[in-house]
């Protein structure tokens, strides 16, 4: 199966990765672990210069498309050989990202993100997708300057979280939403939970 996870800056969604792949490995389950934009050699140039603070004349079309040519060379590379060979994938972030940060959060269009992602995914689309519900108020980022997309401005993030809720509305059945605690260890049971009622994990 492949798994996605998504949310916005600073929901806690590293933390949960990690302790997910800490119970599988304690379980014994194998799974494939990647994330996006990056996971190749391709893939990570790539991120290198979307992140990148000194690139901030990159137009948001050029932004856009180089995500998609990422992921078009992680679908290709990784998830669908690992897919054919009957492995689980976990990914950290995927399409639903550029949609709710690009289409929404840069206001290009969800449409245009889908166009031109389509010939990417190469029909590709996650099983589950797991989204972190935190609105952008309640988050828990710390550094905000981390990195190009970073630091944007709070109304940014507030349209990328409600392009996310919008997507959630179109495909309700693909999504588990997963209110975070502040206990961390309470929000990693709710997703392991979630997932073995999906069939993805044991």
């Amino acid at each position: 199966m492949f798994v996605t996870f998504e949310g916005s800056e600073g929901v806690g969604k590293s933390t949960q990765l990690r302790l997910l792949k800490e119970y599988l490995e304690k379980t014994g389950q194998s799974a494939v672990y990647i994330r996006e934009p990056g996971s190749t050699d391709i893939s990570e140039q790539i991120r290198g210069v979307i992140l990148d603070k000194s690139n901030r004349a990159m137009t948001y079309q050029t932004e856009a498309l180089l995500y998609a040519a990422s992921r078009a060379q992680l679908v290709r590379e990784v998830i669908k050989p690992a897919l054919a060979r009957g492995e689980l994938i976990i990914c950290d972030r995927y399409l639903d990202s550029s949609v709710a940060y690009q289409g929404y959060g840069r206001e290009l269009g969800a449409d245009f993100v889908k166009g031109i992602n389509a010939y990417a995914i190469d029909g590709c689309m996650p099983d589950v997708t797991v989204f972190l519900d935190l609105p952008p108020k309640s988050n828990w980022r710390g550094d905000r300057h981390a990195d190009r997309i970073e630091e944007q401005p709070d109304d940014f993030f507030e349209r990328v979280y409600k392009g996310y809720l919008a997507e959630i509305a179109l495909s309700p059945s693909r999504f588990v939403r997963i209110k975070p605690d502040f206990d961390k260890n309470v929000t990693s049971r709710r997703i392991i939970e979630a997932l073995k009622e999906r069939g993805a994990i044991k």
